[in-house]
């Protein structure tokens, strides 16, 4: 096997993601899950479980992992990558800690963890890790040994990430009516967070200002529209804008809400306007009904033309990045040349994140950061 193609040390790779509900029963104890430990009432979560009943109870996100399972497995057997994949969620079925139980009980002893997340933030980079921890640590109180877990680093300025979404935007444009198409605004959602969490987001260098979270945020957005513009030949007006707001109405998150954006290109007499979720890898519940159901009911409301553009999913392009990804972590492991794969200024993301990096309010352990005890 060529240095190109060698995984080692890696033995695995582990597809890290949230969950979600698969039918009506599921709904309430997958939102038990998500908001344990923040004694938010039953009847507040069967209210909030109402977006996944007008769905039949079905969150879409397991269905797209297992058709971004399907996605790696075939890459890497296409590339000769002879790595084994398995998936665990955070908050549903198949769980973080079975799955790592099984590859546990497989043999496996250094495992590559990539998470469906794409940016820094506590809630898509720390909070994974802690559950990684919390999993390894229930393994070794039942007498396994697991194996070492490394995440491998953000990629929301990976071109394999970017290059689906832009021609996610150009197929979205073409969607619209030519009378409207040429002034159409582009709207980048992603999901909103605490300002407080977003200034703390990324390492303490880059703290302030929506940190990492919203920088690293406004470099794809920028990436993608600039793409468009050389492609359509048209300079359109863009923003990052935010969805799926669920705090304290008194602690400040980040704004402004799609909804309220929409109303604001209406009154400005924007022609028309195509949301781009580049906050989420797949179409789950934030993007069907915060996107499909909610803002596009506002749009209509409005007399505002919108298309909603393609998350990427388990498109090949992105399989093919997650390999890319797999493999320069193993080459930069081994002690070999790296040659880091990226778009735009900002440059590839750490690989291990550094301690104050995304801190939780109440510290907890983390694994695979310069934090976490590495055998």
């Amino acid at each position: 096997m060529s240095d190109a193609h060698d995984p080692t040390p890696y033995d695995a790779l582990l597809l890290l993601s949230f969950g979600g509900p698969e039918g009506p029963d599921d709904v309430v104890p997958f939102l038990r899950n998500v908001t344990r430990g923040r004694g938010i009432p039953e009847e507040r979560l069967k209210e909030v479980g109402q977006h996944y009943f007008l769905f039949g109870g079905v969150s879409p996100i397991n269905d797209q992992n297992r058709a971004l399972l399907e996605a790696l497995r075939k890459d890497f057997a296409g590339h000769g990558l002879d790595l084994p994949v398995y998936w665990g969620n955070r908050n549903w079925a198949p769980y973080l800690t079975d799955a790592l139980r099984e590859m546990t009980l497989a043999g496996h002893r250094r495992v590559a963890v990539l998470a469906t997340s794409a940016y820094a933030s506590y809630s898509g980079c720390r909070q994974y890790r802690e559950n990684l921890a919390d999993s390894l640590a229930a393994l070794e109180a039942e007498g396994l040994e697991p194996p070492r877990v490394d995440k491998l680093r953000h990629y929301f300025d990976h071109p394999g990430f970017v290059r689906p979404m832009i021609d996610g935007v150009l197929a979205s444009l073409a969607e619209l009516d030519e009378e409207v198409r040429a002034g159409a605004h582009l709207a980048f959602t992603t999901h909103s967070i605490p300002t407080a969490a977003a200034d703390s987001s990324g390492p303490e260098e880059g703290h302030g200002d929506g940190g990492a979270y919203v920088r690293q945020h406004l470099e794809t957005a920028r990436l993608i529209a600039g793409a468009v513009r050389e492609e359509t030949g048209v300079d359109r007006p863009w923003r990052l804008v935010y969805q799926s707001r669920s705090g304290a109405p008194h602690i400040p998150w980040l704004e402004p809400d799609i909804c309220d954006h929409l109303e604001e290109l209406s009154a400005e007499g924007a022609p028309a306007a195509v949301m781009v979720p580049i906050g989420f890898v797949s179409d789950h519940m934030e993007v069907l009904y915060d996107l499909d159901t909610e803002a596009a009911a506002k749009a209509a409301e409005l007399g505002l033309p919108v298309r909603r553009s393609a998350t990427v999913g388990a498109d090949p392009r992105f399989a093919a990045a997650v390999r890319q990804l797999v493999l320069e972590r193993a080459a930069a492991e081994r002690g070999a040349a790296v040659e880091r794969c990226f778009l735009g200024s900002l440059g590839p993301s750490h690989d291990l994140c550094p301690i104050g990096c995304c801190p939780a309010r109440a510290p907890r352990p983390a694994a695979a950061g310069a934090d976490s005890p590495r055998p």
